[in-house]
């Protein structure tokens, strides 16, 4: 079964008298702004309260508003202004973040995909179709077993912004420079786990096959530290406990559960104009 947000056709027709946008606005835009930051801001605040609890320094969360986007915003972070104490504190505050946001997301998908509505494809050009991970197909089978093969699911808002949050949790999980999975990489792997972020980068450049969006993100890892190694912690040779090495098994398995390789269906084609 396949999914598209046809919402934002609704939001703004030429004709539509400006009582009627104000209307929409709030009945769409309100549920999903405040499940997307509710989203964003308990990620971060898994990153604040976990470095607090290993006594190590860091700003609370900042905010990147983006108005003229598809979600409204860039994301958000925290900054850590001392060095991690070992490595076990290196992947607790790393999968903090992850865990936390996803914990969160996933109540929202199934509100927001038990709001959504069924109906015939749109004609080509209109509205937007969007990628679906593991997770969300899942849930989509689970909430409508019986959707028909000629209909697809118009996601609501708050389905949207849980859409967004499992593709936030999809891509701080991979194990590439200072994304959270590139910490707990390191933590796992120590020397090894540039190596691995090297990997990751380049698997981004074929991921492009889907869609140029993937090019973005190639450039986003290469800002994110793809460069050069990880920092060691201020005790690199202490011991991992077991329960971290499940624990960033755990963090592979949200990854494979949040990621799509084409997160919205924008093709070579449409940037070319063919």
């Amino acid at each position: 079964m396949s999914f598209a947000s046809a919402e934002a056709q609704e939001l703004f027709p030429d004709v539509m008298p400006m009582a009627q946008q104000l209307r929409a606005i709030i009945l769409y835009g309100a549920p999903f702004s405040f499940t997307i930051m509710t989203i964003l801001f308990t990620h971060e605040m898994g990153h604040y309260l976990t470095a607090r609890y290993y006594r190590v320094k860091a700003t609370l969360p900042y905010f990147i508003p983006f108005p003229f986007s598809l979600i409204g915003t860039l994301g958000a972070f925290i900054m850590i202004r001392s060095p991690f104490p070992n490595r076990r504190a290196l992947i607790d505050i790393g999968l903090a973040g992850p865990f936390a946001g996803f914990i969160v997301t996933i109540p929202a998908l199934f509100i927001g995909i038990a709001q959504s509505r069924l109906g015939p494809p749109l004609a080509e050009g209109e509205g937007l179709t969007l990628g679906e991970p593991i997770l969300f197909r899942l849930v989509s089978y689970l909430l409508w077993p019986d959707a028909p093969d000629d209909q697809v699911l118009f996601i609501s808002p708050v389905g949207f912004a849980a859409w967004f949050g499992l593709l936030a949790t999809a891509i701080n999980l991979m194990p590439i420079g200072q994304l959270d999975g590139g910490h707990a990489s390191y933590a796992l792997f120590r020397g090894g786990a540039h190596r691995i972020s090297r990997v990751a980068f380049f698997l981004l450049f074929p991921m492009a096959y889907f869609g140029p969006t993937w090019l973005v993100w190639a450039m986003l890892a290469f800002l994110l530290g793809i460069r050069r190694p990880h920092p060691p912690t201020l005790s690199d040779h202490t011991p991992l406990p077991r329960s971290r090495k499940w624990m960033g098994a755990l963090g592979y398995l949200t990854f494979i559960l949040c990621f799509t390789p084409q997160p919205i269906e924008f093709s070579w084609t449409q940037v070319f104009g063919g």
